[in-house]
């Protein structure tokens, strides 16, 4: 149900994908290699490739849209559905302003000695412009929007999280641009290494509801567009949708890696085994909500519909997007964790964004 991660281009292993975001290479030593080889081994991790880093950075804008405006309407509102809003073009826009708060976070060592001035004034100070600057691009040759004092105060927690919690997370997930043949448990992960792990289970779960977020704002624009020539491009979708896909996608990515690498059952034989399981979940899902009036859906006016919960009208799609499934968890799968401090024995810390060794600091 989550949305299609394509490979980006491979560099040469001395080569930076791009970004401000460094790489932390895991020291290898002849003999460390199991019989066989190990993939994991045959090529250092990097950091994330710029693709990568764009797509999730629009990703997580959207995220954000939603849950904003989903709140903004339960205050005002008190609508159960919980329906939050945003646009393909804010999620282009969120691409590139996160991208320009990567650059100006990897500045940081520039304000040594001085992290306060860098956390709480500098930092803050260039997300509350950006952010105000895409509130009123498009009124830009009308009127400009002002920006209330709550507003203010909302970015400016937000600017703290993105300086406190995101970048510094970012920094520690690195890339290996070959998969594993076969998933390596999260508990062996930490054998290859000290500071190496899988993505854990519930980061895996927050991407996939962040996805279906993404999935469904573009799905409801493009609707809006073409039924109602809405040129805004404005999409919806609902906090429950979260919960929805988030556990539905953690749920068929178990089913793929059991039955691909554990069976090896083809893409054929997966297939309905998926359909029949989304359709279950969405209907399952629609059934709950609808005793509380929560439910954002109703498709009684589609052909082939059951209860108006689910639709056989909406097939096609499940198919391309359960394709599309498989193919994000293979992405995932080269994504590995280092953690940024080992703790006091450790040999690593993070310093301006970056891990380096105790014994360069001492």
């Amino acid at each position: 149900m989550a949305g299609r991660c394509r490979d980006g281009p491979r560099s040469r292993p001395g080569d930076p994908a791009g970004g401000g975001l460094k790489s932390a290479r895991t020291p290898r030593q002849q003999g460390d290699e199991p019989p066989g080889g190990s993939e994991d081994a045959a090529e250092p991790l990097r950091e994330l490739p710029r693709w990568m880093r764009l797509y999730f950075y629009g990703m997580h804008g959207v995220t954000l849209d939603v849950l904003l405006s989903s709140l903004q309407g339960l205050v005002n509102h008190r609508d159960p559905k919980l329906l939050g809003f945003s646009s393909p073009y804010l999620c282009v826009m969120h691409s590139l302003t996160h991208f320009a708060l990567e650059k100006i976070y990897s500045q940081k060592r520039c304000f040594r000695g001085r992290p306060v001035v860098f956390h709480l004034v500098f930092y803050p100070s260039v997300y509350i412009g950006l952010q105000i600057l895409i509130g009123n691009i498009n009124t830009l040759t009308e009127q400009v929007r002002l920006v209330s004092g709550t507003q203010l105060v909302v970015h400016y927690v937000l600017a703290l999280y993105f300086a406190q919690v995101f970048h510094r997370w970012l920094s520690g997930l690195q890339y290996h641009p070959d998969p594993p043949r076969r998933p390596v448990p999260e508990d062996s992960a930490h054998d290859r290494g000290p500071s190496l792990s899988a993505l854990p289970g519930l980061v895996r779960f927050l991407f996939f509801g962040m996805h279906g977020f993404l999935d469904e704002v573009i799905f409801t624009s493009v609707f809006n567009l073409v039924e109602k020539s809405d040129r805004t491009l404005s999409g919806h979708t609902s906090l429950w949708s979260f919960l929805m896909y988030g556990s539905c996608s953690f749920v068929v990515e178990k089913l793929y890696l059991h039955l691909h690498f554990g069976r090896g059952w083809g893409t054929c034989r997966r297939l309905p085994i998926y359909i029949c399981f989304i359709y279950a979940w969405e209907f399952s899902w629609g059934l709950a909500l609808r005793q509380f009036g929560a439910c954002s859906w109703d498709y009684s006016h589609y052909p082939h519909n059951f209860m108006g919960l689910i639709t056989l009208l909406y097939l096609p799609g499940w198919l391309c997007l359960s394709l599309y499934q498989d193919v994000l968890s293979n992405v995932l799968l080269r994504i590995k964790c280092t953690r940024a401090e080992d703790g006091p024995s450790g040999e690593s810390v993070e310093v301006n964004g970056q891990l380096e060794s105790k014994k360069k600091l001492l």
